[in-house]
């Protein structure tokens, strides 16, 4: 697949988007129609609240455009001050394994009719080079294990499990740093 281009997720784009949440592989993952919908009314709530130990910065969302300018792709989620690994416990939440971001928290969805043809790996590189998040230096997806396919989609665009043990709600974050950051870092995911 040739590059691809993002641009911002609007309520005009939703029609576009909705309907893949019809399929049982999406629904199962992600949820229903009506989690696209809810994203963009969420889209600007909590901002510099805590979110799992990171205090939420900004968020973005879009679609992801193939050289006809058609929507193959959706994908979001929030930037963060920092990225570390939270947990519950029944003395309390548990921060482990802090490190300086900013880090972004993604999610995305691929059209179904997409799937396959590198759709999923040329939307998460066209977000790692977005200019609106060049700060970032750690972005992270996180996937349920038995997602075979995002996990492959995931790795084939370089990123890699931070924790390769799920974390309190059954969800590994594959992470991908920036080459400068990473070399200062930890060497999982990139």
């Amino acid at each position: 697949m040739r590059r691809l281009t993002l641009a911002p997720f609007t309520a005009a784009r939703l029609p576009e988007v909705q309907p893949w949440f019809e399929h049982p592989e999406v629904r199962r993952w992600l949820g229903g129609p009506e989690w696209p919908a809810r994203g963009l009314s969420l889209l600007d709530e909590g901002l510099g609240e805590m979110f799992r130990g990171r205090r939420v910065l900004r968020t973005h969302s879009w679609v992801a455009l193939d050289r006809d300018r058609r929507v193959v792709a959706h994908v979001g989620g929030e930037v963060y001050d920092r990225w570390c690994r939270y947990r519950e416990t029944p003395d309390g939440p548990v921060i482990t394994g802090a490190e300086p971001g900013p880090a972004m928290g993604l999610a995305y969805v691929v059209d179904p009719r997409r799937w396959g043809g590198g759709a999923g790996r040329g939307t998460l590189a066209a977000v790692v080079a977005e200019p609106a998040v060049a700060d970032v230096v750690v972005f992270a997806a996180g996937i349920e294990p038995g997602n075979v396919a995002s996990v492959r989609c995931a790795t084939a665009a370089g990123f890699a499990p931070g924790d390769p043990e799920p974390d309190f709600e059954g969800i590994v974050y594959y992470l991908w740093r920036r080459p400068a950051y990473a070399s200062t870092t930890s060497t999982t995911g990139r």
